[in-house]
């Protein structure tokens, strides 16, 4: 297919559910159609904005209330598992992810033997314990800042990577753990899939989640291996072999894109779509870094000249917007970015920062001043609060948005 950049622009909002935000209605049932639309949805436990799956749900679901994924997790509807980092994913799916690619995960099991066995021990005899049930114990497992990293944590997180227990629930970011067998239907714990079809759906996913995706880009298809055969690791047929098959057999549709670089691809159910995609209404949403719309960065910058980067880890004399920053979507294009705070304990959230893109005017923009209020409207119920606090420096903003939730 050959399509233009409006087309394109047009198709991945409405795919996502951005056309309007928030529009799907239904509670749970709303948020598990997101997941099945999507795939799975990566979790981070910063919450400083709302959590990353929270603020992927928020954007496309009324009303949306986190206790909602608390209750889809309790009914065993989705469960966490690896797909492109810590994701939440649909339960139907267990089969295709219950096979660890982790090298690091065995290790640690072999490495900490006694630890391994009394964890393990003490939940099939009590049940879901989290890792501050346990004492705390050293080993030689190291965390991502290099520091020594609780024996007895990383080896609930080994047992979970390799299909031994699953999570039985969160409270805050504190993750509970049980036996698998007591946390899944047996049909899906009895289905086993060869690692190969394990990968292909893998890689599949990751093209569900954004609905455009090319062929590169280590992060996005992080965890399926190299592009080519794997010779040190023959089960790893390698990415390219992969997609091929997946185009061969019609699942993927290769699609160009005017004035985009590189083929992209596309789902084969989604062809109608990408032929005829809506007119967006006037709608705005906040987007989280981990959503998956703004996974391929240099097809933001392409297709929608938008450079986006997540500026958490940078200095701060070299950060050119804040922390943690959202880009805001309205119709099909990204217009800015806002950094906003939850404060529940002030009952607030503080409107820390917001930038404009080049050349966009708020105010001359038909549509554009309702349909942010209505955006600030829902993120204040997300945030369960009552008031915005706006920085200094944000005085005509203020002005411009003030409205009463």
């Amino acid at each position: 297919m050959k399509v233009t950049a409006e087309a394109a622009r047009r198709f991945l909002v409405a795919r996502h559910l951005l056309a309007p935000a928030r529009s799907l209605k239904g509670g749970p049932d709303a948020v598990l159609e997101v997941f099945r639309r999507l795939g799975s949805i990566q979790f981070d436990p910063l919450a400083v904005a709302g959590r990353n799956h929270d603020l992927v749900l928020h954007a496309r679901v009324s009303s949306y209330d986190p206790a909602w994924c608390d209750v889809l997790y309790e009914r065993r509807e989705i469960f966490e598992a690896y797909n492109k980092g810590l994701s939440l994913v649909p339960a139907e799916e267990f089969p295709w992810f219950r096979g660890t690619l982790s090298q690091n995960a065995p290790r640690v099991l072999a490495e900490n033997p006694e630890v391994a066995e009394k964890v393990l021990e003490r939940i099939r005899a009590e049940g879901t314990l989290s890792a501050l049930d346990f004492e705390r114990e050293r080993g030689r497992t190291i965390d991502w800042f290099g520091a020594p990293m609780n024996t007895v944590r990383a080896v609930l997180e080994a047992y979970a990577v390799t299909g031994v227990l699953g999570l039985a629930r969160r409270d805050g970011n504190r993750r509970y753990y049980d036996l698998l067998e007591r946390l899944l239907p047996a049909h899906l714990l009895r289905r086993s899939i060869p690692l190969r079809e394990q990968l292909r759906h893998k890689l599949l996913s990751r093209y569900r989640a954004h609905g455009l995706l090319g062929v590169g880009g280590a992060d996005i298809f992080g965890g399926l291996g190299s592009a080519k055969p794997d010779r040190e690791r023959p089960e790893h047929p390698g990415r390219t072999p992969l997609r091929e098959e997946l185009v061969a057999d019609g699942e993927l549709v290769p699609v160009e894109i005017e004035e985009v670089r590189g083929k992209r691809f596309l789902l084969k159910e989604e062809v109608g779509l990408l032929e005829s995609p809506p007119e967006p209404p006037p709608s705005v949403a906040f987007l989280p870094p981990f959503d998956p719309l703004v996974w391929d960065r240099g097809l933001l910058g392409s297709l929608f000249e938008f450079d986006y980067v997540w500026e958490l880890f940078f200095p701060p004399a070299k950060r050119r917007w804040g922390w943690y920053v959202l880009p805001m979507i309205f119709r099909d294009r990204f217009v800015g970015r806002i950094e906003p705070r939850i404060d529940r304990g002030g009952g607030q959230v503080q409107v820390l920062g917001l930038w404009w893109e080049d050349g966009f005017a708020p105010r001359r923009t038909d549509g554009f001043v309702d349909a942010m209020r209505t955006a600030l409207r829902a993120y204040l119920g997300f945030a369960r609060v009552s008031r915005l606090e706006w920085a200094a420096h944000l005085g005509p903003e203020k002005r411009l948005f003030l409205s009463r939730p």
